[in-house]
């Protein structure tokens, strides 16, 4: 009986340990998020006034807060700025956080001629515009690309070939390659319906245009800064697009991916090399951001998902 004292012993505390852990309280479900993203610090100034409530954590040096924008849960960090980043983060909130919705706050480039800086735009898709093949020259001024390459079809930039990008995810794993990742058609939706007062002054400079939100069209991203007029008209005739920016065509990539609905806010701080004189942004960047960000809450404050 002394020998058998201590398994009997251990059985009863076993037991009694397991019945400790089925009596515990579950831990709370955790909270679903909108995540509020910009590229870098100047577009992220009025969002983190703004948040309530905030809890900061640091993961691999990005800073996520969480708290409350407009009443409602969200988690506000900086992707970084241009399309790596831009990816890397984007996967890595999702991957750490409760992320139902992707929503993006941020300066952007004017591409269309009838927009004007200050302007806020909400474009409907977004594509990866140097996402390019560099073709050889075959006769001076005449560039093609190699026959076994097939999807090199949109109008070329001299040398330079847009192609889609390679793209699977959970719900569609074979392989394809696509240009657009098209916005939530319910948050868009949803845009269409804000009222925003934008501003129209900064630092004593006031625009030509008042400011106005323009909603649909197209958006394009790419790992440059883009300040040349020739490629802005290009980009303009070939993409459609309303304004460029170097990250949220990313974010629309990682979205689709993870099936998480996204939406982005950019409004133009410059016209990408198009403009009478030197590039705007260091006049308007603020200006624009904060037009943005104004957009957003008031989106945020709307939004019925």
């Amino acid at each position: 009986m002394i020998r058998r004292r201590p398994l009997i012993l251990s059985t009863v505390a076993l037991l009694a340990a397991l019945a400790g852990c089925a009596s515990a309280p579950s831990a709370p479900p955790a909270v679903p998020r909108v995540a509020v993203m910009s590229a870098f610090q100047p577009e992220l100034v009025l969002l983190r006034q703004k948040l309530q409530d905030a809890h900061t954590t640091r993961i691999n040096g990005v800073e996520f807060h969480t708290g409350t924008l407009e009443g409602r849960p969200v988690l506000l960090f900086l992707s970084g700025i241009s399309m790596t980043n831009a990816t890397m983060n984007t996967q890595l909130a999702l991957d750490r956080f409760p992320v139902s919705h992707i929503v993006f706050s941020g300066i952007a480039g004017g591409v269309n001629p009838q927009l004007s800086i200050g302007d806020v735009t909400v474009p409907a898709q977004w594509g990866q515009y140097l996402e390019l093949l560099m073709a050889r020259e075959v006769a001076p001024g005449r560039y093609e690309p190699p026959p076994f390459i097939k999807d090199a079809t949109l109008p070329n930039f001299g040398f330079m070939f847009p192609r889609p990008v390679e793209f699977r995810s959970a719900a569609q794993p074979q392989v394809t390659r696509r240009f657009w990742f098209e916005a939530d058609p319910g948050m868009l939706a949803a845009a269409r319906n804000l009222k925003v007062d934008l501003a129209a002054c900064a630092a004593g400079t006031c625009l030509k245009h008042p400011p106005r939100l323009v909603v649909g069209g197209n958006g394009v991203s790419g790992q440059a800064f883009m300040d040349n007029k020739a490629f802005r008209e290009y980009t303009f005739d070939t993409f459609h697009a309303n304004v460029l920016d170097m990250e949220t065509a990313a974010v629309g990539m990682v979205a689709h991916a993870n099936g998480v609905p996204y939406l982005a806010f950019r409004s133009l701080s410059d016209l990408a090399g198009g403009g009478e004189g030197a590039n705007e942004m260091g006049t308007f960047m603020r200006l624009a951001a904060d037009n943005s960000a104004k957009v957003l809450l008031a989106f945020l404050a709307q939004w019925k998902p």
